[in-house]
């Protein structure tokens, strides 16, 4: 770790003898780690691992840099002296957070499960401003959005499903972002209950610290959950006034085919070649059976306009 950027409100030194950073695909760290504290992070795999000396608590997290949200994986093995975290890099970015907040409790270096709270507390808040990142991508679309509900753009021009193929696309990308939000909740509430299994009584001050960082995790939970629906809601609407818009035109064709089957089906009646057509020599045989045609045509568009169907 940089001690450059660790304040001198806390020694570096006690908080590097509880912290260990690993950076994963390093294996010359990975062996290190293994020789100094005895962490086995091959054995735990991605699955929560309890040792004589160690319990291994796998995260999986969304990580914002700008309009990039990123999928990592880290590893807790939280032991009575020491915390390894194996993580995609070191320094963390996202752990930028924890560093500020042992500045601001420097008591929380003093043992690794302190140290452990504030790197669980800085993961809750990145968790955080994710779902403010996909909430924020939604009002963005909200005008798009309701030009889709009410099924034509500013100009009138009907909307059809290619018009809104980004949309419905980006909503899904939130829709995703949000789920896996949901999901890293679950992992860090399951490591936040451990951390608090394992303080026990031994530090009412810390145990109270955690008790509260729980109830905020399930307070991120149930915002990922309420965007969650919200998205959800929001396709359901924009998917059903498609359906509906595209039941329209299905509707108009069925009709506009009602309507000229029975003049299509005198037509061919004329086109067939008789013998005797008694009506091609009367004066207005053709008057007289163009009026027919008309009139076949009207009964079935009379028909649907009684029946309610060009509705």
């Amino acid at each position: 770790m940089d001690s450059r950027t660790v304040a001198a409100s806390y020694d570096v030194g006690v908080l590097r003898s509880h912290w260990v950073q690993v950076a994963a695909g390093d294996q010359e760290a990975l062996a290190a780690a293994r020789q100094v504290t005895g962490v086995d992070f091959d054995t735990a795999g991605s699955r929560v691992w309890e040792s004589d000396a160690f319990v291994s608590l796998p995260l999986v997290v969304n990580v914002r840099k700008d309009d990039v949200i990123r999928r990592e994986r880290l590893v807790f093995a939280l032991g009575d002296e020491v915390l390894v975290t194996l993580q995609p890099e070191t320094p963390f970015g996202p752990f930028h957070k924890a560093l500020a907040r042992l500045r601001r409790l420097p008591h929380l270096a003093e043992s690794p499960h302190g140290v452990m709270y504030a790197l669980l507390y800085a993961l809750n808040e990145a968790q955080e401003r994710v779902i403010d990142y996909a909430s924020d991508v939604l009002e963005d679309m909200s005008d798009e959005i309701t030009l889709a509900t009410e099924g034509y753009d500013e100009r009138g021009t009907e909307i059809g499903v290619s018009d809104m193929r980004d949309t419905i696309k980006r909503m899904n990308l939130a829709e995703e972002i949000v789920s896996r939000t949901q999901e890293s909740q679950l992992m860090l509430a399951r490591a936040a209950r451990h951390l608090r299994a394992e303080v026990g009584t031994a530090d009412p001050r810390l145990a109270g610290m955690i008790d509260v960082l729980v109830a905020d995790i399930n307070g991120v939970k149930d915002h990922a959950s309420y965007e969650h629906d919200k998205v959800r809601y929001l396709q359901q609407s924009i998917m059903t006034s498609l359906d509906v818009k595209q039941n329209q035109i299905v509707k108009v064709f069925t009709i506009i085919t009602a309507v000229f089957l029975p003049p299509t089906l005198i037509a061919t009646f004329y086109g067939m070649n008789f013998t005797n057509m008694p009506e091609l020599n009367w004066e207005h045989g053709f008057l007289v059976t163009t009026l027919l045609t008309f009139v076949a045509a009207l009964i079935p568009l009379w028909y649907i306009r009684r029946r309610g169907w060009l509705r």
